[in-house]
């Protein structure tokens, strides 16, 4: 039998050992809340097929994707308590949860991977809007890095249409109408033009890991 038939490559190795480490520390951050096995695996194909849509490399589409993975380890920093209450926020308890973007940037910052460094900047600024009225730092527009803008359209798309113990679940035909009235001002009106243009592809995963 020929050695390639018995083992994958170095490569190929590599990166599947590089990928299974994302999703297993990314689990880490999220297993208080729901099992979010294939919660991370949506978030990472919806945010590689809208990248690609916007006109970013496939190697460049791909490590944001597997990055994506990491938008909130942050939160492993909030407390059991509010993690698994439903509503009725406090101020103070608000500004802990949003602090999960400061603390998600601050545990993967200072890495010499592009990976990890394009993780960090997610987990930054996938909750900051368009016009400016997200969180931590009220950024605005293009001031938005790129991928936090693709990744929030991802994250908000998965949460709209999947279950959560907090709220309802909406069509995908019904989140797909959120985001799009909501361009220009919560969303790049960019970004969501490529997520609809690709939304049949959107729903495929979103089918295949229900």
């Amino acid at each position: 039998m020929k050695r390639g038939k018995m083992f994958k490559s170095r490569g190929d190795t590599k990166n599947q050992e590089l990928n299974e480490s994302f999703v297993r520390l990314a689990y880490i951050a999220e297993i208080k809340e729901w099992d979010n096995r294939l919660h991370l695996e949506r978030i990472r194909q919806y945010c590689q097929i809208i990248a690609q849509a916007a006109g970013l490399t496939n190697h460049e589409s791909s490590i944001l994707g597997l990055a994506s993975q990491l938008h909130d380890i942050g939160k492993v920093e909030i407390p059991d308590e509010l993690l698994t209450r439903i509503g009725n926020y406090q101020a103070d308890e608000w500004k802990l949860i949003e602090k999960h973007t400061l603390d998600g940037a601050k545990i993967l910052d200072h890495s010499t991977s592009s990976v990890f460094q394009t993780a960090s900047t997610i987990a930054l600024t996938h909750h900051e809007r368009w016009d400016g009225s997200g969180y931590p730092r009220g950024l605005k527009g293009e001031e938005i890095p790129i991928s936090g803008r693709i990744c929030a359209i991802a994250d908000v798309f998965d949460a709209l249409t999947t279950h959560r113990s907090y709220k309802t679940v909406v069509s995908d035909e019904e989140a797909l109408k959120m985001i799009t009235d909501s361009a220009d001002t919560l969303f790049d009106p960019q970004l969501v033009k490529a997520f609809s243009d690709k939304f049949s592809e959107i729903q495929s995963v979103k089918s295949s890991l229900a």
